[in-house]
């Protein structure tokens, strides 16, 4: 039986997927890489459930950082925010609802969420704010100034 040789092709684009050959082979070390850390990685029957992160998205203004977050379908009582020195964390749980029939299509995560967000100042943890409205979770949490440097005039 013969076997099919294959000839490589002078032209820059490979395997007719469009690719140049450069990028097809940063493609593949991608892909290498990608595997290498997937079978690295702690399999949810090791660590119990692995917890999805929302989309977000953290702004700066001059007087605090507001997060938001986009949490549909989840009650407030199932999520909760954290906010440390330089840091802020809003978990929880997506519970999966109960439905008649067969699930023919997962487009949409359960289960346990996350999302962290390391802050570059100190911040004022007392003074934070959470508000949940049309899905969205906004988090304002408030810059704790540092003294600033002033001239201090020097008397008789």
């Amino acid at each position: 039986m013969d076997l099919p040789i294959r000839h490589r092709s002078d032209s820059p684009w490979e395997r007719g997927r469009g690719w140049p050959q450069p990028m097809a082979e940063f493609r593949e070390v991608f892909d290498r890489m990608n595997h290498f850390l997937e079978s690295a990685s702690f399999t949810p029957a090791l660590t119990g459930t692995i917890a999805f992160a929302p989309p977000a998205d953290l702004h700066e203004t001059d007087a605090a950082y507001v997060v938001e977050c986009e949490l549909p379908g989840i009650a407030r009582e199932d999520i909760d925010v954290e906010v440390g020195e330089h840091e802020v964390t809003v978990s929880g749980e997506l519970k999966e609802s109960e439905r008649e029939g067969a699930l023919r299509r997962r487009g949409r995560p359960t289960g346990k969420f996350e999302y962290r967000a390391l802050l570059p100042v100190d911040v004022k943890a007392d003074e934070v704010t959470a508000s949940l409205s049309d899905g969205v979770l906004t988090v304002t949490v408030p810059k704790a100034w540092a003294a600033t440097p002033r001239h201090v005039e020097i008397q008789g």
